[in-house]
C-alpha cells in the first residue's frame, strides 16, 4: 500500500497541476466554475493513465472496467471539488486559484479511497 500511496500522490500532483494550469488559462475566458470543469476534464486523462500504470499497476480489473469505475470515482471527486470551490469562491470571496487548490486537496482523499478499494480493486 505504501508504494501505491506514493505513486497516487505523485500522479495526483501531476493531475492537479494540469487541472490548475488549464483553469488558469481558461479562467479569463469562462466563468470560474466552467474553467474548473474544463481543468477537470483534461486532468482526468492524466490521472487515469497515471493511476492505471503506476499507482494501481497490479489492478485486478480490466482497463475498460477500471476506466468506467474511475470515471465514476473522478466525477464524485469533481462534485466534491466543485462544491468546495463554489463555497470558497462565491461564499467566502477567495481568489480562484486558492479556492481551487483547497478544493482539489479535499477531493483527493475521497478519490484515493474510492480508487484503491473500488475502481482499481485488487
Amino acid at each position: 500500500m505504501k508504494r501505491s500511496l506514493v505513486w497516487f500522490l505523485l500522479v495526483g500532483v501531476a493531475a492537479a497541476l494540469t487541472h490548475m494550469g488549464v483553469f488558469a488559462w481558461a479562467q479569463p475566458h469562462l466563468w470560474p466554475e466552467l474553467a474548473n470543469a474544463l481543468g477537470f476534464a483534461v486532468a482526468f486523462f492524466v490521472s487515469f493513465a497515471g493511476h492505471r500504470l503506476l499507482s494501481f499497476s497490479d489492478a485486478g480489473t480490466t482497463v475498460a472496467q477500471s476506466f468506467r469505475r474511475f470515471l465514476a470515482t473522478a466525477l464524485a471527486g469533481f462534485a466534491t471539488n466543485e462544491l468546495v470551490f463554489i463555497a470558497l469562491l462565491r461564499g467566502l470571496g477567495w481568489p480562484g486559484l486558492a479556492a481551487l487548490f483547497v478544493a482539489l486537496t479535499v477531493a483527493a482523499a475521497q478519490t484515493f479511497v474510492l480508487s484503491r478499494y473500488w475502481a482499481f480493486r485488487r
